[in-house]
């Protein structure tokens, strides 16, 4: 019986070409990457290494945490974000950086750093909630960026190809063309969507370490990322320890959850699909947002059934509320209609709502618009940000919004939502005239004048991305 997608190099999952990092300063290259970038020759026979030996475990890495990297590791970090509890922003470590990094590696490897607390911030979640954020201090942020680097290049040869999630050279959009891809191509008559709740906090230090010590034996690079672990969090002006979790915003947060969900999920679903599956099976995974197709819909059910005992053998559990199995695919359709139950229902992932739908030639289809949670909040935003910038020039306002819509479609531009990214244009135009209008009350903008400035700042609707399965056709010949 065929098992799609059950291999981890399978057609609808299989790796990627991924760049490494970029290139150390100072040190020999070996071959290039996509990105045309090099890597050092000793992180290159790391990978080389982890490559031809699964088994192995590396027992000295810190080596490899040189200046060079933590130089290159400061560059890549984002200049624009917030500081942590030290208040040390990116532009004021630059002044005299050289000798900042010369003073930050001494005391790496002589064992004096000592990681710093997070300090709490809280973002607005698009359903109105509060997203709690660790923010790291800037020397955190430069030595977890550098051992980020040096763990990737094992990582990425255990890593499995269904596993998208902030990993070099795959984005969101990897894994939606996957999907896409996935719900076309291959036997999935059922969806499940599932959601683990409060992933991030609730990390057991315990079982994460274990899982990095099946290829990390190095002390220094463990006592690292324990120290990081429990560094804790400040919020105004209170430090409380952190039993669970690993800080989202932090720089190595995304790979030690990629590593905790590696050994806890993908390993065990590669084994239950080729095991216990009647028919085919599909995975999607980024970061902890996980999409399963099933031909069966007892494999679907019995599936979920295992995957709830094998998550709390972790310390985690799915979302009661958020994990939905759902019939989806090409007969989903007239599936529902013969047993009068209605439309299909939709799910979503990455952004999109992703609905079972026809071609113009009445052939299976997968359409993805924009999450309308998603549109709201942005325009909820876009609105407050409007009142800030309401004295400012219109052509100063017109150039900022421009950026702003044009990185919106960056994202939602895809083939088949061209719709809902002009409602998202019109009402961000309605919001400008409504701010222009407030500025006089003796000279109001009218809407032909308005539009003439959506016109000339605005960008119109078009799509930015090519089909999913073209695409993914196109970037996996095999």
């Amino acid at each position: 019986m065929s098992h799609s997608n059950k291999d981890g190099r399978s057609s609808a999952e299989s790796e990627e070409g991924r760049p490494l990092i970029k290139e150390n300063a100072g040190q020999p290259n070996t071959y290039p990457t996509q990105s045309g970038k090099g890597v050092s020759q000793g992180l290159a026979s790391v990978r080389k290494a982890a490559r031809e030996n699964k088994e192995i475990k590396f027992t000295a890495l810190l080596h490899h945490l040189t200046i060079d990297l933590l130089r290159e590791s400061f560059y890549s970090l984002k200049r624009k974000a917030a500081p942590g509890v030290d208040g040390v922003t990116w532009q004021e470590y630059e002044h005299g950086v050289e000798d900042r990094l010369v003073d930050l590696h001494g005391r790496v490897h002589r064992g004096a750093y000592r990681a710093q607390p997070s300090r709490r911030v809280y973002i607005e979640k698009a359903d109105g909630r509060q997203r709690p954020l660790g923010v790291a201090a800037l020397e955190d942020k430069l030595v977890q960026q550098a051992v980020a680097t040096i763990l990737n290049q094992i990582y990425e040869e255990d890593f499995l190809g269904f596993s998208y999630g902030f990993r070099p050279g795959r984005s969101q959009h990897d894994a939606l063309d996957a999907l896409s891809y996935a719900l076309l191509k291959k036997k999935v008559n059922y969806v499940l969507d599932a959601d683990i709740r409060g992933f991030f906090d609730n990390l057991d230090h315990c079982w994460l370490i274990k899982f990095v010590e099946h290829r990390v034996a190095d002390p220094r690079i463990l006592r690292l990322i324990q120290k990081w672990l429990k560094a804790g969090v400040m919020e105004e002006g209170k430090w409380s320890e952190v039993q669970t979790g690993s800080p989202q915003g932090s720089v190595i947060s995304p790979l030690l959850a990629n590593i905790y969900l590696h050994y806890s999920f993908d390993l065990w679903v590669n084994v239950w699909r080729r095991k216990y599956a009647q028919g085919e099976v599909v995975v999607i995974r980024f970061a902890d947002d996980t999409i399963v197709g099933f031909q069966y819909q007892t494999d679907a059910d019995h599936f979920l059934e295992n995957l709830r005992e094998r998550l709390g053998k972790f310390g985690l559990e799915l979302h009661p509320d958020k994990t939905r199995r759902i019939e989806f695919g090409r007969f989903a359709e007239q599936n529902r209609e013969r047993r009068g139950e209605g439309r299909p229902e939709t799910f979503d992932f990455l952004g999109f709502k992703h609905i079972s739908g026809k071609n113009g030639l009445g052939r299976f289809m997968v359409r993805r618009t924009t999450i309308r949670k998603r549109m709201r909040a942005k325009l909820q935003q876009i609105k407050q940000q409007l009142r800030e910038r309401m004295h400012d020039p219109v052509p100063q306002t017109g150039q900022w919004l421009q950026s702003i819509v044009q990185g919106y479609f960056n994202y939602y531009a895809v083939p088949g939502n061209l719709t809902s990214l002009g409602v998202f244009r019109d009402r961000v135009l309605a919001l400008w005239w409504r701010t222009i209008r407030r500025r006089s009350q003796k000279h109001r903008i009218n809407w032909t004048r308005t539009l003439v400035l959506a016109q000339r700042w605005l960008p119109q609707p078009r799509a930015l991305h090519p089909f999913p399965d073209a695409r993914f056709a196109a970037t996996h010949p095999s």
